[in-house]
């Protein structure tokens, strides 16, 4: 009896051990065989439908338009047009120069303003050397004349371009600041956003313009100013040079200076 109860251990212990080293399908949890349960493949799903709601979330976030925009909206306003008096013909085209952009205009407007030179004056400064004070003087009118008719055509292209965008500015700042779907779609802001980008880019380009005009006059300013006190200083040598070759003394009255400046 002892000897058949250990043969059948042998025996059992022989088969759980041939059973163990055989491959065999996993089983479920509920008994259904070839389906297993990974928990490793069960925390990399929830880690990728956590990241798929995250983008969910951010997408939405950017398509949502805001509600109340105008507490932001400004007014642009335009431009009046000048009206320049003109009684005598004397500011003939100063309205058209500034607030067209009519180089011909300016440039009448300006020559009808301002003082004519006497037509002998090319004979007389032809003797003249130059950086005397004569040609520096011409130097300074020719110039002016140069200059301030171009700024007149600036002021009368940015009158005339401000008017003419006041549209396209007022459409782009009634997209901007629409609450509904239809304009506040990421895509569609992206695309305000260039729109206004190249308005300020025109913008600023025109008041170059302005600055370099606003540059040159004050160019001229400073060439006038400069060549006034070269005039002054040019005079207090002269005026020195003349009295230490020249007795002014009451008691030497013999001579004449009839080349005296005061």
């Amino acid at each position: 009896m002892k000897v058949t109860l250990t043969n059948r251990r042998k025996w059992l212990v022989g088969a759980g051990t041939a059973l163990l080293l055989t491959a065999t399908p996993g089983f479920a949890l509920f008994g259904m065989g070839d389906i297993v349960f990974d928990p490793t493949s069960y925390g990399s799903l929830v880690s990728q439908l956590t990241t798929l709601q995250t983008q969910y979330n951010m997408l939405k976030n950017n398509i949502i338009h805001f509600s109340a925009k105008q507490q932001w909206q400004t007014t642009l306003h335009a431009l009046d047009n000048v009206n320049v008096a003109n009684m005598f013909g004397e500011t003939a085209g100063m309205s058209i120069a500034l607030n067209t952009n009519s180089s011909s205009a300016s440039s009448t407007a300006w020559k009808a303003a301002t003082v004519a030179l006497n037509g002998s004056l090319p004979t007389y400064v032809a003797s003249q050397s130059l950086g005397g004070s004569r040609t520096s003087q011409l130097a300074l009118i020719e110039t002016s004349d140069s200059v301030s008719p171009d700024c007149l055509t600036a002021v009368g292209q940015y009158r005339s371009d401000r008017s003419s965008n006041i549209t396209a500015n007022n459409s782009l700042l009634a997209q901007q600041f629409d609450g509904s779907d239809g304009t506040n779609s990421e895509v569609q802001q992206l695309n305000l956003l260039n729109a206004a980008e190249a308005q300020k880019a025109a913008e600023m380009q025109s008041q170059g313009r302005l600055q370099a005009c606003l540059a040159s006059q004050m160019t001229l300013a400073n060439m006038e100013r400069r060549n006034a006190h070269v005039e002054d200083l040019n005079t207090a040598v002269f005026v020195q040079q003349q009295r230490s070759a020249n007795d002014t003394s009451a008691s030497n009255e013999g001579r004449t200076w009839s080349t005296y400046l005061p």
